[in-house]
């Protein structure tokens, strides 16, 4: 038995019925050119001829003492290719919406904890004859940023590629750079030891010159509540290009378009519900802190920034300013911070979501931020899989107590791919944020002259 690491443990303990704690993905093929009716019969069967299975995808919590115990890992050696690799079809006339109320569905159903904790769902009967795959995985088990990794890894830059690979057969790379056991010791020392200075210019920068966002400044808004187990996803695509016109002529960064392309959409849906605050929202935005050298590597290397959303602002162009000035202040503090102090104050971000678990907390306190948005990088080349090319790539990730809405995008060979998740009861009508999406990015380009 191998030990589970205690984030590890956190993933699995703090899952209920009310809270699975997967992340998921969906994805959009269209067959090549001259493809028959039986491509996706062919494709799905060539997919489950991957029967190796590494080391990731065959472990599951281990049982002790006739139940099962988030205290170490067990390795199937039998993995039932047949149970994780399902082939569903869509009722006719098999339409988008059709497909993400099945996603919707998938996403809220917990894994099976006597089982590896994955699932493939191959899902055919889409009316333009494109199908589709959502890939479903426990955090305890991968994050999302390494399954994105991992799927792309399995498909190829060549539309011609015969191959049909799994994410659950792909050899592990190996890492090029490794460290001692005393230079790991010596960099932890030296690290722990920057602690005390550190925090001292944190508290100035964050308290006493008021350049950081912190926590519990959010107000209450509708997502933030305890909410029930099912689900609901929403998936829409926008080109980059759009994005980008709109940062070059704000002088922003892509990120603080897409943020206030997502605080535009947010204040009209809240205004639709009658809900939207008086003062802005806060959104939580994970930041990479990784090196060039350090791409490829495992592991957490993902810092968490408060950012102010402006949604009290009428004016796009402005809560776009804001939205950039807000950014940019946070991360500058982050850029002074050594590594290890950078991920201690992430960590001080979001541990507040801890806290969701202890009774009456969610309707007490305040909420320490009130959606979650995150900008995961993704191909910028088109891929093929098996020659079928990946048309969407649509990331879902995990709603929580205090979290009902989370708001995952990345980009796909010229695309910017949305994925949004919400507790279907604490957030109705949640397809309609995708149609508040494209009127928050058309006042944008209104805004800034595009």
């Amino acid at each position: 038995m191998e030990l589970i690491s205690p984030t590890d443990a956190i993933f699995l303990l703090s899952e209920s019925r009310e809270h699975p704690m997967h992340v998921g993905g969906l994805q959009l093929f269209r067959p090549p050119e001259g493809a028959g009716p039986e491509f996706p019969r062919e494709s799905y069967e060539a997919l489950i001829a991957n029967d190796d299975f590494q080391p990731t995808f065959r472990k599951r919590p281990a049982t002790l003492f006739g139940g099962i115990s988030p205290v170490g890992w067990i390795y199937d050696d039998d993995v039932d290719i047949d149970y994780h690799v399902r082939r569903v079809a869509l009722p006719s006339p098999g339409r988008i919406r059709d497909l993400l109320e099945l996603t919707s569905l998938q996403h809220g159903a917990l894994l099976d904890r006597h089982r590896p904790l994955w699932e493939t769902h191959f899902i055919e009967g889409l009316h333009d004859g494109r199908f589709a795959v959502y890939v479903k995985a426990h955090h305890a088990l991968i994050d999302g940023v390494s399954a994105l990794k991992l799927m792309q890894r399995a498909l190829s830059v060549d539309p011609d590629d015969p191959r049909m690979r799994a994410l659950w057969d792909l050899p592990r790379r190996r890492v090029t750079v490794q460290r001692s056991r005393l230079q790991t010791l010596t960099g932890l020392v030296r690290s722990t030891a920057a602690l005390g200075p550190s925090t001292v210019m944190l508290a100035r920068a964050a308290l006493l010159e008021q350049q950081l966002t912190l926590p519990f400044a959010a107000p209450r808004t509708m997502f933030n509540v305890k909410i029930g187990g099912a689900r609901r996803c929403a998936a829409q695509s926008w080109s980059q290009d759009r994005i980008r016109r709109v940062k070059d002529a704000a002088g922003v960064t892509v990120n603080d378009a897409v943020l206030a392309m997502c605080a535009g959409a947010l204040r009209y849906y809240l205004e639709e519900q009658h809900a939207l605050p008086d003062t802005p929202l806060v959104a939580m935005v994970p930041v990479n802190l990784r090196t060039e050298a350090e791409a490829d590597a495992g592991g957490n290397m993902v810092g968490t920034v408060l950012c102010n959303l402006a949604t009290d602002v009428d004016d796009p162009a402005q809560r776009l300013a804001t939205i950039s000035d807000s950014m940019r202040a946070n991360k500058q503090v982050f850029a002074e911070l050594p590594r290890v102090q950078a991920l201690a104050l992430s960590a001080v971000n979001i541990a507040p979501l801890g806290l969701a678990g202890v009774p009456g907390f969610v309707s007490s306190a305040p909420p320490p931020f009130n959606v979650v948005i995150s900008n995961v990088p993704g191909p910028r080349e088109p891929l093929y899989w098996r020659g079928a090319r990946l048309d969407g790539n649509y990331p879902l990730s995990i709603a929580m107590d205090g979290q009902a809405l989370n708001i995952t995008l990345t980009n796909t060979a010229g695309n910017l791919d949305f994925g949004l998740v919400g507790c279907r009861r604490s957030v109705p009508h949640l397809q309609r944020l995708l149609g508040h999406l494209e009127s928050a990015l058309k006042d944008l380009e209104r805004a800034v002259g595009v």
